[in-house]
This record gives structure tokens, C-alpha cells and sequence, in this order.
């Protein structure tokens, strides 16, 4: 008799399940943008063990990039949450360039630049002549239609959104966009992408906003307003509402995450498609923008911040 042990697919003939060639296994992902969310996608990437570049405008560009990634990674460190080793094997999964060009052999490639809809689209050309026939092609856009975007590529079936939340190393979020002629494979390859690097994916439908920042938007808005007209200070405001619903950061502190410039044409471009009230950006967040306080990641917006990203008092 046989050693060999018979299992119920054999009994029943069913044969075991092989990846197809158009399901291919995402071993190289390239990154446009290396903002605070392009930089977290690295992160996650590379934490996953993929092989990660980086595309950034220019040199100088690049190399703050470079310096707040390594930051961010030691103050992980400081917080014993990641060891020097560890961050050593992270950056060398990553490499850094300035020049497009570079992402022809990528499996898949995630755009993370400004919510800018024709910056998007100038990209979005560019490396669908560039890209390999069967590269996935994603925006992590919050507002703009992937439709509309994927238009201006040879392969609009292969465009998908995949909308990572901040910081995206930390959030197990990441939310699917679906556009009109994207193919089931592509989103078949895109969970699969999505598990990979530790994400929990949400089909939503093309809509502005889609669920997260749809959502978010109206309450930090009026935590905003709360605050313009004096009903507290931005302290208490957040403070209040972290108590009051359990949340680990308020909604101000939040808006200063995001990039108060980032969040602010993130709203215009919601109150333009929309012509909802909710959307319509307050005041001082425009002043706030206008005098340059973009958040932490200058280092003052509605609060001021020391050089660990903490709030000072």
C-alpha cells in the first residue's frame, strides 16, 4: 500500500487551485508622490516585503521625503515599536528616483500626488505608454472619478482606486474604487494586493467622497465653525469629542494630519461636484491656509507642534 495520503479533493477530483497568469503575484510597486501618504504606502509596502520605488518631482523634493520617512521611523523606534534593524530592512526595500521612467517594470503603480484632477490625468498618461501591458494602474484619490481618469489611458480596465487612510502604516483600511470599465481581474489582483500588505479592502462605489472622507468631512467642518465662533478653545473642542465618542484623535488635530491645504482643496472639490452646504470649507480653515499654517507637517495649524508631531501647549 501506498504512504501517500488521499485528501477529499483527490476523492472528488478536484484539482488544486494555481494562480493564473493574469493574477500574477505583485512583487514590484511603484509610487508617485511621496507626501505623508505616499510615504505611508512605502511604508506598508515594504513592510509586506515587496520591493518599493519612489517617484518623486525632483531632488529636492525626494530627499525631504527620504528625511521624514526616516524620522517617522525613529521616533517608531523611540516608542519601542520597531527595532533599528527593522528600519534598516524596511529602507532597503525602497528605492528612490526623480525620474517616471523608472516605473516600466512595476506590477502595480499607485499615484499619490495633490488631489489635482488634471495633474492626475498628465500622470495617469504617462504611465500607461511606460507600464507593462499588465500593470495595475492606481489613484489613491479621495474625490475624483476614476472614470474620468482612467480615459486618458490605453488600458482603462486595469485603473483602480484604492483610497489608504493616514497613517496608512497603522490603519487596516484601504477602499476599493471601482470605475466604469475597471475589469473584475483588476480588482480580483487589487485585494489580493490589499491583503498582502495587511489591508482590510471596502468596495465602494465611484462616488465623491466614497465613505471615509465623505463622512469626516461635515464633522471636522463643524468642529471648525465650533471653534471660529468662540463656542471653545481647539483644545477643549477636541478634547470634548475624543471623551464624548472614544476617539483617538479630535477632529482638529485630524484636519492639521491631513494637511490643512491638502484637506481644504479635498472640500472645494467636494462643494464644487456636490453643491452641498456640509462641504463648504469654513473660513478659517482658508485663513489658516492663506498664512501658510498647513498643519504638522509645517508645524502649526490650529495647534502648534514640536518636532515629534506632538501638540504644544
Amino acid at each position: 500500500m501506498s504512504d501517500s495520503k488521499l485528501t477529499f479533493q483527490d476523492l472528488l477530483g478536484i484539482q488544486p487551485e494555481t494562480s493564473s497568469s493574469n493574477e500574477e503575484v505583485i512583487s514590484f510597486v511603484a509610487i508617485i508622490g511621496c507626501g505623508v501618504i505616499g510615504r505611508g504606502i512605502a511604508w506598508t509596502v515594504s513592510q509586506a516585503g515587496i520591493d518599493v520605488l519612489v517617484i518623486e518631482k525632483d531632488e529636492a523634493s525626494l530627499q525631504i521625503a527620504q528625511e521624514r520617512l526616516s524620522e517617522a521611523m525613529d521616533r517608531e523606534i523611540q516608542r519601542w515599536a520597531m527595532t533599528v534593524s527593522e528600519k534598516k530592512s524596511l529602507l532597503s526595500r525602497i528605492t528612490w528616483s526623480t525620474r517616471i521612467e523608472d516605473v516600466e517594470e512595476a506590477d502595480l503603480i499607485i499615484e499619490a500626488v495633490d488631489e489635482n484632477f488634471e495633474l492626475k490625468c498628465e500622470i495617469f498618461r504617462k504611465i500607461s505608454e511606460i507600464a507593462k501591458p499588465n500593470t495595475i494602474l492606481v489613484s489613491n484619490t479621495s474625490t475624483f472619478s476614476l472614470s474620468e481618469i482612467a480615459k486618458v489611458t490605453k488600458n482603462p480596465g486595469l485603473v483602480i482606486g484604492m483610497h489608504f487612510q493616514h497613517p496608512v502604516q497603522k490603519v487596516s483600511l484601504v477602499e476599493l474604487v471601482r470605475g466604469l470599465e475597471t475589469t473584475d481581474e483588476t480588482v480580483n489582483r487589487a485585494k489580493l494586493c490589499a491583503s498582502k500588505i495587511g489591508k482590510t479592502a471596502v468596495e465602494v462605489f465611484e462616488y465623491p467622497g466614497f465613505i471615509t472622507t465623505r463622512c469626516i468631512i461635515p464633522f471636522i467642518n463643524e468642529a471648525m465653525y465650533a471653534y471660529m465662533e468662540g463656542i471653545a478653545s481647539a483644545v477643549d473642542i477636541d478634547l470634548a469629542l475624543k471623551l464624548a465618542y472614544n476617539l483617538q484623535i479630535g477632529p482638529l488635530e485630524l484636519a492639521d494630519t491631513m494637511g490643512l491645504d491638502e484637506l481644504l482643496a479635498v472640500m472645494d472639490s467636494l462643494w464644487k461636484t456636490l453643491g452641498e452646504p456640509r462641504f463648504r470649507a469654513c473660513p478659517i480653515l482658508r485663513k489658516l491656509v492663506r498664512e501658510k499654517k498647513l498643519g504638522k507637517k509645517v508645524g502649526e495649524g490650529f495647534f502648534k507642534y514640536n518636532a515629534d508631531g506632538k501638540i504644544m501647549l
